[in-house]
């Protein structure tokens, strides 16, 4: 029997797949201007793959089959193995092969940090959850040189492009994956209440008694943790296969079942008698692990302004191929200002996210002004890019309607994951806080700030005037933390704003110094005031 047709399908968006997630202006532009120019084609390559048809169906069905506690075999033995969807593993095979994890740290040619948060950028769209391993991976590599023995015998091999997935003596297999365990029930970020405890032994490790709440990458070949040694809360290794190829006293209690980021696995776990070994000084954990801590900080700047770019692709390309109310849905007035504004975010938080890479690589390198400048431009940007990767995802979901809260539009899946990086490494009072101890305690950082910020001066008097509030904001310190979230959102806006004054698009940088800097801007998207050249900012994205 044949039905009759009910209609007909049209004004319907063509599929965005595939494109090359590194076709970015901002992104290329900042590459070659701090010093890795030469990564291009690496970068063009993984980002053609990150936006291909077949990988982002990888991270589609690594999202929609979660990673799987099997805490025991069939015949009752304790084995806490975590099961993950196949593509998983093929996501992080990718990763590792391009260096997005510890592989900096071995390369001496100058832009090797740029290089990989440009390729972190590129191939994190693709899925965020897996690059939780492989930022823990990069970033415990400060840390564990605090420990030159062990730095020797594991840092080649946190190095290694070659991923080798499950549970064998470290020093026998060809790559390793690091993860991080630090918070406990009662402290939350205040690590220095954690009650676990290190006691020495004879033959120099450490006995390790207690729990920890989060743990990312549970699955990690060796974690960095803190835990109250004699001399006070100090940072230890714990491989979960001990060198005579035992398992360590490691048990994973259970995986948390979060908002997003449901590709990786984050878990409860607890050491039961483990094998560890001290990493710096006792009673310096805190400072020890700060490197790692500082390390991840800029992969969270780095995954928002991927979610936040990622989104705005989406929404532009939907808006430039549906049409409402007889005429497409970029030619309408208010629709342009919404979506500019959402790629004057993009520019500026990609921007941003290159500088501070920058600052990073040469920081590596013993360039001390830019260690004092990345250490307060790392905390205020933290703290105001991923504050706004959140109210950026709900608006870019919005330009789709009713599609954008459809799980089959990629939307739903890219807003769930945009608190994260808020959250990860100290949430907004954290991150401000710490911000305001850089200021108040470390007076270099302050002045390499102003200096930074101080290379746009006279090119943009609103500028000019946002710098002079941030002045003001700074001489006085009263209720200072109180005001932390207002003075650190005005260092951050200033420090994007004169980035983009000197390097960016005219038509972005004037558009951000009239929104963004103007002293009665609410923050909403959509609210560019006149006089803005849209047409050039929508050529920003050229999907």
């Amino acid at each position: 029997m044949t039905f009759p047709a009910t209609h007909e399908v049209f004004n319907q968006v063509p599929d965005l797949l595939p494109y090359d997630t590194s076709e970015d202006s901002s992104l290329l532009e900042g590459l070659e201007r701090h010093g890795a120019q030469w990564a291009l084609g690496e970068l063009r390559e993984l980002g053609d793959l990150a936006g291909s048809v077949e990988v982002q169906q990888w991270g589609r069905l690594a999202n929609e089959y979660p990673p799987v506690l099997h805490t025991h075999d069939r015949y009752g033995n304790r084995i806490d193995e975590v099961e993950f969807h196949p593509h998983w593993h093929d996501l992080m095979a990718v990763a590792v092969a391009n260096g997005l994890h510890a592989t900096p740290w071995q390369c001496d040619r100058p832009g090797a940090h740029v290089a990989r948060a440009a390729k972190f950028y590129a191939w994190g769209q693709a899925d965020a959850g897996h690059m939780c391993p492989i930022s823990m991976t990069y970033a415990a590599v400060p840390a564990l040189r605090h420990n030159p023995t062990l730095a020797a015998l594991y840092e080649p091999l946190l190095a290694s492009r070659h991923y080798d997935f499950g549970l064998r003596v470290p020093t026998e297999k060809r790559g390793l994956i690091a993860g991080m365990s630090m918070t406990e029930k009662q402290g939350g970020s205040d690590v220095r209440a954690n009650t676990t405890k290190a006691v020495p032994c004879s033959d120099g490790s450490y006995s390790i008694v207690g729990h920890k709440w989060f743990t990312s990458a549970p699955m990690s070949d060796m974690f960095l943790t803190l835990a109250q040694a004699p001399g006070g809360l100090s940072c230890f290794l714990l491989p979960r296969v001990l060198p005579d190829g035992s398992r360590n006293r490691i048990a994973l209690q259970r995986l948390k079942d979060k908002l997003g980021n449901k590709s990786n696995a984050s878990g409860e776990l607890e050491y039961q008698g483990a094998t560890g070994w001290l990493i710096g000084e006792e009673g310096r954990g805190v400072p020890t692990i700060i490197d790692m801590v500082n390390m991840t900080r800029l992969d969270c700047v780095i995954g928002s302004a991927a979610g936040i770019r990622n989104a705005t692709v989406r929404a532009v390309h939907h808006a430039r191929h549906r049409a409402a109310f007889g005429a497409a849905l970029v030619d309408q007035p208010l629709m342009r200002n919404v979506l500019s504004d959402l790629i004057i975010e993009s520019e500026a938080a990609t921007t941003v996210m290159m500088r501070l890479a920058g600052a990073t690589d040469r920081a590596a390198h013993g360039d001390e002004q830019e260690t004092s400048l990345r250490r307060i431009a790392l905390a205020v940007s933290k703290y105001w890019v991923c504050k706004r990767a959140p109210s950026h995802a709900a608006e870019a979901l919005e330009c789709l309607g009713g599609n954008g809260y459809v799980e089959e539009s990629g939307m739903p899946r890219l807003f769930r994951e945009s608190p994260l990086m808020s959250i990860w490494e100290g949430s907004g009072n954290v991150a401000a806080l710490d911000s305001l101890r850089a200021l108040l305690k470390q007076p270099d950082s302050v002045d390499a700030y102003f200096t930074e910020v101080g290379l746009a001066s006279g090119a943009d008097s609103r500028l000019d005037d946002a710098i002079s509030r941030v002045g003001k904001e700074l001489a006085d310190h009263s209720d200072i933390e109180y005001r932390a979230r207002r003075v650190v959102e005005l260092m951050a806006l200033v420090f994007q704003g004169s980035l983009l004054v000197r390097h960016g698009d005219p038509a972005v940088a004037d558009a951000f110094c009239a929104s963004r800097l103007g002293e009665d801007w609410g923050g909403a998207f959509g609210t560019l005031p006149t006089g803005v050249d849209t047409a050039a900012v929508l050529a920003r994205v050229p999907l």
